[in-house]
């Protein structure tokens, strides 16, 4: 079965995701925006989700993580818990 690693930033709003995505391509730390704005608990772990399969997370998260580039920040990506910021750090 396949299994992915990823962090995520989790925020409210399409126009505060795509700020935090200018930062980190600008060269700011992902764990460290995370850590800052993150309204998801793994922010204080640096957006840190672990490992997971397919099926784990909610849908619109498994079409990214299972297919985008591996440690490229990809979103925003809208599901029912506000926008998020992903980074694949491992799949197989």
């Amino acid at each position: 079965m396949a299994k992915a690693s990823a962090r995520h930033i989790l925020v409210d709003t399409q126009a505060q995701c795509e700020e935090l995505k200018q930062q980190i391509e600008a060269g700011a730390d992902f764990a460290e925006i995370a850590k800052q704005f993150s309204t998801c608990p793994s922010g204080r772990q640096g957006g840190e989700l672990g490992s997971f399969g397919p099926g784990q997370m909610v849908r619109e998260f498994d079409e990214v993580v299972f297919s985008a580039d591996l440690n490229k920040v990809q979103g925003p990506v809208k599901t029912q818990f506000g926008y998020h910021l992903l980074e694949v750090t491992s799949r197989s």
